[in-house]
């Protein structure tokens, strides 16, 4: 069973049950708060290893508590997943580019909840990785030393800029990265690197990748992701 410790935030009871509920069968230690403030209390004054955050609080809203915790040395280092309503897709994209890790969208399924939260642990406790390190994942060899990426031992040629957002979305597979995120982390000499090239690029990488292009997952509103599983 499950031991981390997990603080959820959210204004509204049953959505507090709820996820208190399907994550307390899970074996994990709960923590309870209805506002922004309490939230920031709590998380400075315990360890946590993963906070569930509601955008739309009283007081204090969620991206406000998100920036205090990622500007604290004490709290950035703690994993966030955002609650949100349909819609509030510029929000989501606010969070992720304050560091968030995550978002589950209201309503939303009890198992995907316990899924992502799993995902989210699950990273935590990745090793940095070596931005020279060969990547293998699916049927994929992804070499950045020697900038080289074949498919079934079928060597496939990409530019540099498709070379470098491929290497960063699979390094993290199943995380979620913004358009902006990816264009911080990518710098194309031959190709200039904005938020709207971004979906260029997508669509040549998976257009070279041929049947492995399905592995790179549009998140609408919000960016990318590489398909953990095939």
């Amino acid at each position: 069973m499950a031991k981390e410790k997990i603080l959820i935030v959210d204004d509204e009871e049953d959505i507090l049950e709820l996820v208190r509920f399907n994550l307390d069968k899970e074996g994990y230690k709960l923590v309870c708060s209805a506002s922004g403030e309490d939230a920031l209390v709590k998380a400075r004054r315990e360890l946590f290893d993963l906070i569930i955050l509601d955008l739309m609080l009283p007081g204090i809203d969620g991206l406000e508590v998100a920036r205090k915790l990622k500007d604290d040395a004490d709290t950035r280092g703690v994993p966030i997943v955002m609650l949100t309503a349909k819609g509030e897709e510029p929000d989501v994209v606010a969070g992720l580019e304050l560091g968030a890790d995550d978002y589950i969208t209201k309503p939303f399924s009890p198992r995907i909840l316990v899924a992502r939260v799993r995902a989210v642990l699950r990273r935590k406790t990745l090793e940095p990785y070596d931005s020279q390190k060969a990547i293998k994942i699916h049927e994929l060899d992804i070499h950045p030393g020697r900038r080289s990426v074949s498919a079934n031992g079928k060597p496939i040629e990409l530019t540099y800029t498709e070379f470098q957002v491929l290497s960063l979305l699979a390094r993290r597979p199943g995380w979620v990265f913004t358009r902006t995120q990816i264009v911080d982390a990518v710098r194309g000499d031959d190709y200039p690197v904005t938020d709207r090239s971004v979906d260029v690029q997508i669509v040549g990488l998976r257009k070279k990748l041929g049947p492995y292009g399905q592995y790179i997952e549009t998140v609408r509103g919000v960016g990318y992701r590489f398909r953990e599983s095939p």
